[in-house]
């Protein structure tokens, strides 16, 4: 099954509006029958976000809802167990819907340096402001996500599960931009090689083909998302600048997949399906690519999550990128 793998043309990001797990899960496979992914619905409070939620999956860590935000602390309290128990919930709506269901399928958790940026020690600073805690979390995480993957596929057996880490915080991370909790200095830039290295880790509990790195934040760093091991990177494709075109142009050559950002994660009129990948038509001519390479490079979704969306548009926008992705693959050129 393994060696047959393959991302297809569409799918989303992640979030989705409203806080009913079935309404969001029969939404998302009736959308991409072919890449449905596991949705969050950060809506329903605090364990349904996405820290809280993929807080919710450390172990042997664990935090908790303080008025500052998501705390570590010694033990699992009530938050967790919310969090915890939402996550089922969505699974259960998952799993309904995709009975007898083969092919890519699609789980989302925040990676370890938006963890770091989001997540307080007792003395209320970011885990970022200590490389051992980075560390722990890192680790911890890892053992998470194998629990998590083992559990989505013994659920959904005939899934070929995609791991996606959502690390909009990265940049800011890289370029010691995240604030301090007085909110006066920010922590020192974390090195490269110590980001790309904790990168690996993560992204090493699953089967390097089917890994995905997502940051809807500006300045995605490209080059060390591939060193670090991702096989695709998902980006809003509207914050990308000609000054990031050779980048592109070697993230595609090296065969890593990008997952284009192209309709808009909130409520506003869309453009017809081939109009919105016309930029990615144009960025593919600018770099001398072949355009049957395309629907080979390419997996069309969302700029971002869609839980700022209506669920009306939220539906329409799935729908939308999966008729976009048709109309690359039916005209490339």
């Amino acid at each position: 099954m393994n060696e047959h793998f393959s991302f297809a043309p569409a799918t989303g990001v992640g979030s989705m509006p409203g806080g009913d797990a079935r309404e969001a899960a029969k939404t998302v496979v009736g959308s991409f029958e072919d890449f449905p992914y596991l949705a969050e619905l950060p809506a329903r409070g605090p364990g349904a976000d996405m820290i809280g939620r993929t807080a919710g999956m450390l172990v042997e860590l664990y935090a908790r809802v303080e008025p500052s935000g998501w705390r570590l602390g010694d033990r699992p309290g009530r938050d967790t167990k919310r969090a915890r128990s939402w996550l089922r919930e969505d699974l259960d709506a998952l799993e309904e819907f995709t009975q007898d269901y083969s092919g890519p399928l699609k789980v989302q958790a925040v990676g370890p340096w938006t963890l770091a940026a989001s997540l307080e020690l007792r003395n209320g600073e970011a885990a970022l402001s200590d490389p051992g805690a980075c560390r722990d979390l890192a680790a911890s995480l890892a053992e998470g996500l194998r629990q998590h993957l083992a559990e989505v596929q013994r659920r959904i057996p005939g899934a070929q599960l995609v791991l996606q880490l959502d690390e909009p915080s990265l940049t800011a991370v890289l370029r010691g931009q995240v604030k301090t909790a007085s909110g006066y200095r920010t922590h020192r830039a974390v090195d490269r090689q110590v980001v790309e290295a904790a990168l690996r880790d993560v992204l090493g509990v699953h089967e390097a083909a089917r890994t995905v790195v997502h940051s809807c934040a500006p300045d995605v760093p490209f080059a060390l998302l591939r060193r670090a091991g991702a096989a695709a990177i998902s980006f809003d494709f509207s914050l990308l600048t000609e000054r990031d075109d050779d980048v592109i142009g070697e993230t595609v050559e090296a065969g890593t997949r990008l997952f284009t950002g192209v309709v808009p994660g909130t409520d506003g009129r869309l453009s017809d399906p081939a109009g919105s990948v016309m930029g990615v038509r144009t960025l593919w001519r600018r770099l001398g690519l072949r355009p049957g390479l395309l629907p080979e490079a390419v997996t069309v979704t969302p700029a971002c999550g869609l839980a700022g969306a209506s669920p009306e548009y939220a539906r329409r926008a799935l729908a939308h990128c999966a008729r976009a992705a048709r109309s690359l693959a039916d005209n490339p050129e």
